[in-house]
């Protein structure tokens, strides 16, 4: 789902340019179309600085799951490991036999 969200973040800008290169308004961007549309001077780098940090945002909750997610897959790989009795699956005790 964080994925989704990444690309979508990151889709926004072409599907607005998309939009007001056909003539229509740009989602409401420019609703005179892009002829009269009249934004201000900090309007195009307010929005990409917004994009960048909600993307960022997003690629660090990825980055925080894709852990957590490996942190439980290795905790139940060790928790399989062992046996109920404290040895392990091949029926040892574990302990070095040199």
């Amino acid at each position: 789902m964080l994925v989704l969200a990444s690309l979508a973040v990151a889709a926004i800008p072409l599907l607005v340019l998309l939009d007001l290169a056909s003539g229509s308004d740009g989602y409401g961007l420019c609703p005179r179309g892009l002829e009269g549309c009249r934004t201000a001077y900090t309007a195009g780098p307010e929005l990409v600085a917004i994009l960048i940090l909600l993307l960022f945002g997003l690629l660090a909750l990825l980055r925080v799951a894709m852990r957590a997610a490996r942190s439980i897959e290795r905790r139940e790989r060790l928790a399989g490991m062992t046996k109920p009795g404290g040895g392990l699956p091949d029926g040892s005790g574990g302990g070095r036999t040199d």
